[in-house]
């Protein structure tokens, strides 16, 4: 029997389904699980799409590759994937590969890969973006740790990988943890272009009065143009659908609290960690926690006042353009504040991650990729150094043409009480990086009056503090 030349571990829907991609694309795949029965039901109901040996035990599925080995782990992150590593080792050799696919912390992965390497394996931390549908028809693929391991690893994921004209979406994107970084903050950023478009739902149905299906409409209207995106399409059959059971429309009889798995607030611990304003991705994964927090939203509904207006929209169509444009504009802070974060880490930890490269393997197979992801590996091809996406000539105009528009709708959902969290946090992020003084002056002042923090002057080199307590005079620290 011939080799196969690579192996997945961990047959769950997503494991399963990178396997069939590899096996459809023409790569003998040696396929393991811990419960027997899930690998030979993927060989009896799938074998007809490839070659695939089936291996009861680890040893047998280790035997079955050829070399360098190179094995897929797909089961729980954490102390599950610690234990099906652990058991990996003693059966590789040195310049064996261990990728593990599945959405691991990327301090977990840095800790992996230190450790793997110590025993002269490869360790491959890789973020694989597409969920089901991708994971066999083509995702957005990741892969960080050795760059050697690439030249094994690279050409396989890149053939099972999405494309977009004619270039797969995938590169290697820098060493030890740098993949699961990347593909965690993709996540924080589906978490604030999820809570847009919900925001943008929200203020049509309550402005305008729409039915579910009406504003479906208008969002398939809408990825006809500049918001042309995979969120913004499924947005548009969701709130088409109707209930089989009870005739409504599905939106309606979905409990409206949201869930979550831990790489938005990964995210957001992250950014807070290296000193990274991301606004809008924190603000949707808060808005998350709220919406989960039902006992507090109904003793809330029955004792606290809104004072608000009601809606008074006069003009329709005028109303949708405007939500329109601060989706936009919007979306464009919520990816500049994740590129931001990526650039972040990568100088910290040395990484050398290409942000244009980052946006182009984004435009296939993920679940945020969009049109304008286009715009943005324009940008950075146009200057790799960009010190924020919105400084970009072309996002420059765009945003700054629909910020009237922003601003009318942050105000008139502020008046009739309807909360746009990610909205007006992203406005507020916006109008922070335009202005020419932030109040930072006076927390300075207040900082060095109850701690000698000390503060830095406009006019002089060096820190200082008033002697508060005593004559108030100032002295250099």
């Amino acid at each position: 029997m011939p080799l196969a030349h690579i192996g997945v571990t961990g047959l769950a829907v997503m494991g399963r389904n990178l396997a069939r991609n590899f096996a459809r694309n023409g790569f003998t795949v040696a396929v393991h699980n811990r419960s027997v029965e899930r690998m030979t039901s993927l060989i009896e109901e799938h074998g007809d799409e490839g070659d695939f040996i089936g291996c009861e035990s680890l040893e047998d599925f280790v035997g079955a590759l050829s070399v360098p080995r190179t094995v897929v782990v797909m089961v729980m992150a954490g102390g599950p994937t610690d234990a099906v590593i652990d058991a990996l080792i003693p059966l590789l050799d040195k310049g064996d590969i261990i990728v593990d696919a599945g959405n691991a912390h990327y301090e977990d992965t840095r800790r992996r890969e230190a450790a793997l390497a110590a025993q002269g394996l490869h360790f491959v931390g890789s973020g694989v973006s597409g969920g089901e549908e991708g994971a066999l028809l083509g995702p957005s693929i990741m892969p960080g740790g050795p760059a050697e391991s690439y030249k094994t690893l690279g050409p396989i994921l890149e053939k099972i990988s999405a494309k977009v004209d004619g270039e797969p979406c995938c590169v290697h994107v820098g060493p030890d943890g740098a993949g699961h970084f990347v593909k965690m903050v993709h996540n924080g950023i589906e978490y604030a272009d999820m809570q847009l478009i919900g925001e943008a739902y929200h203020l049509l149905r309550a402005g305008l009065d729409l039915t579910p299906a009406e504003i479906g409409d208008i969002f398939a209207e809408w990825n006809k143009g500049d918001l042309e995106s995979f969120l913004i399409e499924i947005t548009a059959e969701v709130l088409r659908q109707v209930d089989a059971k009870t005739g409504r429309p599905l939106v309606d009889v979905i409990v409206d609290q949201a869930g979550q798995k831990g790489t938005g607030r990964w995210t957001v611990i992250s950014a807070l960690d290296l000193g990274i304003p991301i606004t809008g991705i924190a603000e949707a994964t808060f808005a998350r926690a709220i919406s989960s927090h039902g006992d507090q939203r109904v003793a809330a509904q029955k004792v606290l006042q809104g004072n608000a207006e009601e809606f008074a929209i006069a003009d329709r169509d005028a109303f949708i353009e405007d939500v329109r444009q601060a989706l936009y504009a919007s979306k464009v802070v919520a990816y500049a504040q994740g590129f931001d974060q990526i650039q972040a880490a990568s100088e910290e930890f040395g990484w050398g991650i290409d942000r244009g490269a980052m946006a182009r393997i984004w435009r296939g197979g993920c679940i945020i990729r969009a049109r304008f992801l286009n715009r943005i590996s324009e940008a950075y091809g146009r200057d790799a150094n960009l010190v924020s996406l919105l400084v970009d000539p072309y996002f420059a105009k765009e945003v700054g043409d629909g910020t009237a528009a922003w601003r009318r709708v942050v105000a008139q959902a502020a008046l009739a009480g309807i909360p746009v969290p990610a909205f007006g946090s992203s406005l507020s992020y916006y109008d922070a990086l335009r202005s020419p003084r932030l109040p930072a002056a006076l927390i300075q002042g207040q900082r060095d009056f109850f701690g000698a923090h000390t503060y830095k002057r406009i006019d002089a080199e060096g820190s200082f503090h008033t002697l508060w307590s005593e004559d108030r005079s100032e002295v250099q620290a």
